[in-house]
C-alpha cells in the first residue's frame, strides 16, 4: 500500500498534510476487527465512529447490497421512487416515537442536521412568523461540520471557532448539569428557561443530543432535564429538534434515547448507525404539524433535495440493518456491555491523572485530567490489540454491540492498562 502518496495527497479527518499524522493500512474487517495490512487484528472499540453495530463483513448486509446491485445502485429520487426507500421509511416510523410520521432521507449526518434546520426555519416563515429565525443550542453540543450545523455547535468546544465570524449567531444555553439518573431542579434548568422566555418569539426551535452529548464531551445527562425541555418548548411555541445520529438504534440502551424521557421532538435526525456501518444514509423525521406547515406556506414545497437522496442502495443495507438489530438480542448485549465496562474501567477511578469514568449503554468514557497524546495513547492500545480514537481529554469506547465478553474484556484491560500508566 502506496503510503507516501496517502501522506502527500490525501487528507484525513481533522489532520495537516504539512506533519501528517500516521495512518494504519487496514487489508480487510470482519467480525469486531480490523486487520492491518501487516496481519495484526484490532478490535474496533469506536465501531467505525460509532456506525458499525453489527460489526464487519455481516452476511445479512452483504446479501442486501448484492441483491440491490443487481437491480440498482442509484436513480434519481426526484419524480421517482423505489421499494428499498418505501421499506426502509415505513421501518422508521414504526419504531419511531408515534408522531414523527414524516421522512427526509439524506446523504450524512451533518445534512441531516442542515435539514432539520431548514425545516423548523421553514415551518416559522409558512406561518408567516419569519423573525421566528434563530435556534437554542447546548454549551458541550455536536451537531457536524457544514456551516448550519457548525453554527449550532458549541463556539468553544465544538471544533470550530475558527469560522464563528462566518456563522449564523444562535443562542447557547449552558450544558445541563445533573447527570443521567439524577432529578433535575428548577435552577438545573433556570437559565435556559430565561433564555427561551427572553427570546421565544425569535426562536424557531431548540436542538439537542437527547441524554448524551457526543463529540462535545460525551456527557450523559438527565433525562428529566430533556423532559423538561419539552415542556418549555410546548409552553412558548418552539419546535424541539433531537440530534440522534449519535444515540439512534440503541447505543444509549434505549432504541432511541429520547425513550429515556418518554418525549417526541418535532424533527428526529439519524445517521452513523443507519446502515449498520456499510454506507452513508441519514434521515430527518417530523410530525405531521411540521411538514403540513411547511407545505402550506409560499412555496408549497420542503425546499430542499440532495443528489443522492433515498440511494437505493444505501436503503436497501439500512432496512437490512434494522431487521437485523430489532430480530436480535440487542437490548441483553447492550445491557452486558455496559455492566461490563462499568466494572472493568471502574479502577481507573483511583488514578490521579483520571477526572472521571462513566458508562451508558454501549458507551464508555474515561475522562483525564489533562489532553492526552492521542499517536502515543494510540500506538500503546494496538500493541495491545485494540483500536480506539481518543480526543482532547477523553478516552472512550464504542464498541460493536456483537463484541464477545472475552474481546469485551481485551478492550477494557487494555484501557485500564494504558491509562493506568499515564
Amino acid at each position: 500500500m502506496d503510503l507516501d502518496f496517502d501522506r502527500n495527497h490525501i487528507w484525513h479527518p481533522y489532520s495537516s498534510l504539512i506533519d501528517p499524522p500516521p495512518v494504519y493500512p487496514v487489508e480487510r474487517a470482519e467480525g469486531v476487527r480490523i486487520y492491518l495490512e501487516d496481519g495484526r487484528g484490532l478490535i474496533d472499540g469506536m465501531s467505525s465512529w460509532w456506525s458499525a453495530l453489527h460489526g464487519y463483513n455481516v452476511p445479512e448486509l452483504n446479501s442486501a447490497m448484492q441483491a440491490q446491485m443487481e437491480k440498482m445502485s442509484h436513480v434519481m429520487f426526484g419524480g421517482l421512487t423505489h421499494e428499498p426507500a418505501i421499506e426502509l421509511c415505513r421501518k422508521l416510523v414504526a419504531i419511531t416515537p408515534a408522531p414523527l410520521q414524516r421522512v427526509f432521507l439524506a446523504d450524512s449526518g451533518s445534512v441531516s442536521v442542515e435539514v432539520a434546520i431548514k425545516m423548523a426555519l421553514q415551518y416559522w416563515q409558512s406561518q408567516g412568523r419569519g423573525e421566528k429565525c434563530k435556534l437554542l443550542a447546548l454549551r458541550n453540543g455536536y451537531h457536524g461540520d457544514t456551516f448550519g450545523a457548525m453554527a449550532t455547535c458549541d463556539p468553544v468546544t465544538g471544533m470550530h471557532h475558527l469560522f464563528a465570524g462566518q456563522l449564523t449567531q444562535h443562542f447557547f444555553a449552558p450544558a445541563p448539569q445533573p447527570k443521567f439518573g439524577e432529578a433535575c431542579a428548577d435552577e438545573d434548568i433556570a437559565e435556559l428557561r430565561q433564555l427561551i422566555e427572553q427570546h421565544h418569539n425569535e426562536l424557531a426551535a431548540v436542538i439537542q443530543e437527547p441524554i448524551v452529548q457526543g463529540a462535545g464531551g460525551m456527557r450523559f445527562y438527565s433525562a428529566e432535564y430533556l423532559r423538561r425541555v419539552r415542556e418549555l418548548c410546548d409552553e412558548h411555541e418552539l419546535l424541539l429538534i433531537a440530534d440522534e445520529i449519535a444515540t439512534g438504534f440503541g447505543r444509549s440502551g434505549e432504541l432511541f434515547a429520547c425513550e429515556h424521557a418518554g418525549i417526541c421532538p418535532d424533527i428526529l435526525t439519524l445517521g452513523k448507525a443507519l446502515t449498520g456501518g456499510t454506507m452513508t444514509l441519514a434521515a430527518a423525521l417530523c410530525t405531521d404539524k411540521v411538514a403540513d406547515g411547511i407545505c402550506r406556506g409560499e412555496a408549497g414545497v420542503f425546499m430542499h433535495g440532495p443528489t443522492f437522496m433515498g440511494n437505493p442502495l444505501a436503503c436497501a443495507v439500512a432496512s437490512a440493518s434494522i431487521d437485523l438489530l430489532l430480530h436480535g438480542p440487542w437490548q441483553q448485549r447492550v445491557a452486558a456491555i455496559e455492566s461490563h465496562m462499568r466494572q472493568a474501567l471502574a479502577p481507573l477511578q483511583d488514578s490521579a491523572a483520571v477526572a472521571d469514568v462513566r458508562s451508558l449503554g454501549a458507551i464508555g468514557v474515561v475522562e483525564m485530567r489533562e489532553p492526552v497524546n492521542m499517536m502515543q495513547v494510540q500506538e500503546a492500545l494496538i500493541e495491545r490489540g485494540v483500536w480506539l480514537r481518543p480526543f482532547g481529554k477523553l478516552v472512550y469506547t464504542m464498541p460493536p454491540y456483537v463484541i464477545s465478553e472475552q474481546d469485551l474484556g481485551q478492550l477494557t484491560t487494555a484501557m485500564v492498562d494504558v491509562l493506568g500508566a499515564l
